[in-house]
């Protein structure tokens, strides 16, 4: 019998091979454990825009998704899902895995608005996801043709009610921010203003450009042109704080309209059920770049106004806080899609 072929050798032997394997599985096991970003293979993260290419939201999703790879250590990848108003990217990943692996670049109508808005709904903004960030807003203006006599808010509700029903204010289409804002103006104002959808915030401008509608409520970057070439009178900002753009405009709440702030609000969220360290984890790469100066300056020039409160729960507090408002303002607007 040789030495190696000795049954107590043998036994040794396979200890010896026990132990060199259950080292080498060590680095396996450990890597295993690791959040996605840290391992040497992690998946990409899955930025998911609810609209077309092209636009603001997902020009402000690019920026972000750009800054955020170093900082996750994971590529990120924007998938854009138009259709329904948003419905139908929000209903992606409220679906999707909660590994922190897909993402929500929400606004106000998927993660407020639309729930209210629409028949059927395959998700609910408040149930289904988890807030990460709140990212920002972006600032809507109440324009009049310069034809208006009205200089103020004042002097436009005193000359509705002087009017009943005569005066008209253009939206982007029902059921659009453009459509409510005008809805919850009335129900703060005791006017009476009629509502004209359009197909499109183009088609819209260009009736109240041409005086064929008396005033409408649109994002400042759309308007602004046209506020500098005499072309529109602006009579307020509609969301709770001026605009970085228009310091010099006070907003309707500063003119007696209290509570007022109609515009659009940017938030990430992910899969209800994501682990709070891989929340948490996502905000801390998301606070790092929306504090980048390159970044803030590419946001600020697509109309952004950065949040200043970057906390998941303070998302989430948001998001209740809107569908609640925007519940009310539907119902009183008897919109409803399919």
């Amino acid at each position: 019998m040789t030495p190696t072929t000795h049954p107590l050798n043998r036994r040794l032997n396979r200890r010896q091979s026990l132990r060199q394997l259950s080292l080498l599985a060590a680095p396996t096991l450990l890597l295993s454990s690791l959040p996605a970003g840290a391992q040497g293979n992690p998946q990409p993260v899955t930025l998911v825009v609810p609209f077309s290419p092209g636009g603001p939201t997902d020009a402000m999703a690019r920026t972000l998704a750009n800054a955020l790879k170093p900082l996750l250590g994971q590529s990120v990848l924007v998938d854009n899902r138009p259709g329904a108003g948003g419905n139908i990217g929000a209903e992606v990943v409220a679906r999707a895995a909660p590994n922190g692996n897909t993402l929500l670049f929400g606004t106000s109508g998927p993660l407020a608005i639309n729930v209210s808005l629409y028949s059927k709904m395959g998700y609910d903004p408040i149930k289904s996801f988890a807030p990460v960030i709140r990212i920002g807003h972006l600032p809507n203006v109440l324009v009049v043709h310069p034809g208006l006599p009205a200089k103020n808010v004042s002097e436009l509700i005193a000359h509705a009610k002087a009017n009943p029903g005569k005066l008209s204010y253009a939206s982007s289409g029902n059921g659009a921010s453009s459509h409510l804002a005008g809805v919850l103006f009335n129900m703060r104002a005791g006017t009476d203003i009629q509502h004209v959808p359009y197909k499109g915030t183009g088609p819209a401008l260009n009736d109240l450009l041409g005086g064929q509608v008396s005033m409408a409520f649109t994002d400042v970057l759309t308007a602004l042109p046209h506020i500098k070439a005499g072309k529109l009178r602006i009579l307020g900002v509609t969301s709770a704080t001026r605009s970085k753009s228009l310091p010099e405009v006070p907003t309707l709440q500063e003119q007696g309209l209290n509570p007022f702030d109609v515009s659009v609000f940017f938030g990430i969220v992910v899969p209800a059920g994501t682990p709070p360290e891989t929340i948490q984890r996502l905000n801390t790469a998301l606070v790092q770049a929306l504090n980048q100066p390159e970044v803030r300056q590419t946001l600020e020039a697509q109309g952004l106004e950065i949040a200043t409160q970057t906390r998941p729960e303070q998302l989430g507090q948001f998001i209740r806080s809107e569908v609640a408002l925007w519940r009310e303002v539907v119902k009183a607007s008897g919109a409803q899609l399919d």
